[in-house]
């Protein structure tokens, strides 16, 4: 009885280190990265260096094909890159894993509302995540320099990976609002510094490759 006591001691002893050890992990790692990432993000559009692309990340898209709230400021945020010059082509990234839900094709409808022409919008459909976005901007579109569009929680993990790819990208804050969900939103993000991390580590491939489609050329 007092063996199994014991054994049961050393077990807890050292679950409790590897959760201690994971947990100083987890919060070292989200200190670098968001320590790298913030010399290149920037939250006023007229400081933002300027680039030929802003690659926009997906976000929710309503059953009624309108833009979420969220996606919809990325969005209005690149668009005001655009106006103001900043930016001369759009690649929009998101899902479309079902013939019922396509991120980029209703961003795309947004823009073109908002006379942005035709040729100034690209669409990456296979933008599962922010990993396969930056790595196809990159792989299919040929984007080595650009702004990434996105709410300040998600851009710091969204610049690091850019940038350890060895790409020039930089990040434009499209907060306008307090949103919904925002702890929560924060809280995913620590986790998905992690895979992230380890996407990274092993140079992991996107879901989908594909054709070069150069964002300096044409669209179809």
């Amino acid at each position: 009885m007092q063996l199994k006591k014991i054994i049961l001691l050393k077990l807890l002893g050292y679950l409790t280190l590897t959760f201690v050890v994971l947990l100083l992990f987890i919060s070292t790692l989200s200190y670098r990265i968001r320590s790298y990432s913030e010399p290149y993000i920037f939250d006023e559009a007229s400081e933002i260096p300027e680039a030929y692309s802003v690659l926009v990340l997906g976000a929710s898209v309503l059953p009624s094909g309108e833009l979420s709230t969220m996606l919809r400021d990325r969005v209005e945020s690149a668009l005001l890159l655009y106006e103001n010059g900043k930016v001369k082509r759009f690649l929009l990234s998101g899902d479309n894993g079902s013939t019922s839900y396509n991120e980029p094709r209703a961003m795309k409808k947004y823009l073109r509302e908002r006379g942005v022409p035709e040729e100034a919008i690209f669409m990456d459909y296979a933008g599962f995540d922010t990993y396969d976005s930056v790595y196809r901007a990159s792989y299919i579109f040929e984007i080595d320099n650009a702004i990434v569009v996105s709410q300040r929680f998600h851009l710091p993990r969204a610049i690091y990976i850019a940038r350890q790819m060895g790409l020039n990208y930089y990040g434009y804050n499209g907060d306008r609002r307090a949103y919904e969900l925002e702890s929560r939103n924060r809280f995913r993000e620590i986790v998905a510094n992690v895979k992230a991390f380890l996407e990274l580590a092993i140079n992991k491939e996107p879901h989908f490759k594909g054709d070069k489609i150069p964002i300096t050329g044409k669209n179809n």
